[in-house]
């Protein structure tokens, strides 16, 4: 899902100098900041990390206006924790892409200008309390599934980012099924609500993997460099086997008759997503992508004054110093 639309650039870097941190990449070696790279590597993870840490960010907006509407002083607490989590993951991300290179300020300014993206589910809304049961559920759960193998991605400062985010994501994924349990085994109205929630959910949580591998064009250069860990659909058919039977255990039904078990495959078959609507989404005409990037340009701006003073005050510090020598 950190990888939606992220190009593998081409090299022109030394041969020898390939050949050698191939054999890195290919031992399980990790390499690190001050490790050599191909610049094509080096582009390809700003790229994926920084889409990754806009997503954590972005994923904040639609669960944070449910804090205050949650039903319980509880569930309050848990969203609001989550909520806080998601930022944490952020920080974490941006500061394993700075080690490439690149900075805070430049990532952001790429969000907001559309150079880089953030995971496309984060442009549906969320318009019921059940929604929330979904979101930990479904996308939370989707996260899980592409996050746990990036914890042996080759570039060492994302891959132990990775260990904290996937334990994390572990407790949001469980809270949000615990919202559907209860939704799901309440009344009759609430039922209906968290089947509306998996109805509106199923398909974007499916695009959250990508592209399919045939149009997936760039995966086979990430994956040789170990940035990428699996195939979109090899994700994609995982999220799916572990998914169909939680539904059936809440009693819901998964919005897609053509799902069935696969005694051959030994996984369930299901219709392919909609691949017009991500694309659109992508593009930036999705149901909230306007709504989204406004947030991220007004927190920005409002931040500014913050940025400037600790800019002021780092500036103070390193005159006295260079005077007290």
């Amino acid at each position: 899902m950190y990888a939606q639309m992220v190009t593998s650039e081409a090299t022109n870097d030394d041969p020898a100098k390939l050949v050698a941190f191939q054999a890195r990449i290919d031992a399980g070696e990790k390499i690190e900041p001050k490790d050599w790279m191909p610049e094509g590597y080096r582009k390809t993870l700003i790229r994926q990390i920084g889409q990754h840490a806009h997503s954590e960010i972005v994923g904040q907006l639609p669960e944070g206006n449910w804090i205050t509407r949650a039903p319980t002083l509880e569930r309050k607490a848990i969203l609001l924790a989550k909520v806080q989590d998601e930022a944490g993951h952020g920080l974490y991300l941006y500061c394993a892409a700075e080690t490439l290179g690149v900075s805070r300020d430049e990532l952001t300014e790429a969000l907001l200008s559309g150079k880089m993206k953030y995971s496309s589910i984060f442009n549906y809304p969320t318009l019921t309390w059940a929604d929330m049961g979904a979101v930990g559920w479904l996308v939370d759960g989707a996260a899980i599934m592409n996050q746990v193998p990036l914890q042996r991605t080759s570039f060492g400062p994302y891959a132990r980012a990775m260990v904290r985010i996937c334990k994390e994501e572990s407790f949001h994924q469980r809270q949000g099924y615990d919202i559907m349990m209860k939704m799901a085994f309440g009344t009759p109205a609430q039922k209906a609500m968290a089947q509306d929630a998996l109805n509106r959910f199923w398909y974007p949580s499916l695009m959250m993997f990508g592209p399919s591998d045939k149009d997936s064009v760039h995966s086979a250069q990430s994956m040789a460099w170990k940035i990428k860990m699996n195939t979109n659909d090899e994700l994609r058919q995982k999220f799916v086997d572990q998914t169909v039977p939680q539904a059936e255990y809440l009693g819901l039904t998964i919005p897609d008759p053509a799902v069935k078990w696969n005694e051959d495959k030994g996984g369930y078959d299901f219709s392919e997503p909609d691949w017009s609507e991500f694309f659109e989404v992508i593009k930036g005409n999705g149901p909230c992508n306007a709504e989204r990037l406004e947030a991220r340009q007004k927190a920005w701006d409002d931040g500014a004054w913050f940025r400037d003073g600790l800019m002021a005050h780092a500036s103070k510090r390193a005159t006295a110093k260079v005077a007290a020598e």
